[in-house]
């Protein structure tokens, strides 16, 4: 398999820690954002919208972060762990992904966009959205170790990474300890590997 991505984004490393947690071999290739290579024909022909990561899997070439998500552990993983089987728990999962798609994508990932790469969106806002998410998220999982049943699904692969580097973007994990304990629980999974370290030069430890 081939890994289209970027090393500092969000959206390319919970494929990476999917794929890592799966054990599953793969090449991470690494598109340059700065010299607008996901722009150039090359790219667009494995997606038309220019995004990363995209997942080469033989005759299969599949972009956005979440459906990644979902294709390898519906492929992968015979225990339906990942993704589960249940209608109602598969629901739930889904809740989570559009939340990383949605408040997760405009709060803590827009925020850091700003601080990291200076890209020009509203980050007091960004900052406000994250907030909001995180007094919500910090509610659900009092008394929880993960965010759907007893196990880790990729719903809390699809929140880990723009979360756990909220810090980055000027917004505190400090209040908020069930939050922390998550991102501890899935740091603790065999397999987990970090997202690198930004110019923003702050640690998530240091939240």
């Amino acid at each position: 398999m081939k890994l289209y991505g970027f090393h500092l984004s969000g959206h390319s490393h919970r494929a990476e820690l999917m794929l890592n947690l799966l054990r599953l071999p793969y090449e991470f290739i690494e598109i340059d954002m700065a010299a607008r290579e996901n722009r150039g024909a090359v790219h667009l022909a494995r997606n038309a919208f220019g995004e990363i990561p995209v997942l080469e899997d033989g005759d299969v070439v599949l972009a956005d972060s979440t459906a990644i998500l979902v294709y390898l552990a519906s492929k992968y993983d015979d225990s339906g762990r990942w993704l589960p089987r249940d209608p109602v728990a598969a629901a739930n999962v889904q809740r989570w992904l559009s939340t990383a798609s949605g408040k997760v994508a405009y709060g803590p990932a827009a925020a850091r966009l700003v601080t990291v790469f200076g890209a020009p969106l509203d980050h007091e806002r960004a900052q406000i959205t994250a907030v909001r998410l995180f007094d919500v998220l910090e509610q659900e999982l009092a008394g929880r170790r993960w965010l759907v049943g007893e196990h880790a699904s990729i719903a809390d692969i699809a929140g880990y990474s723009y979360i756990a580097h909220a810090p980055e973007g000027g917004v505190s994990l400090k209040p908020y300890p069930n939050i922390r304990a998550w991102l501890g629980n899935i740091r603790a999974l065999p397999g987990f590997v970090p997202m690198r370290a930004t110019p923003a030069g702050l640690a998530p430890e240091e939240a």
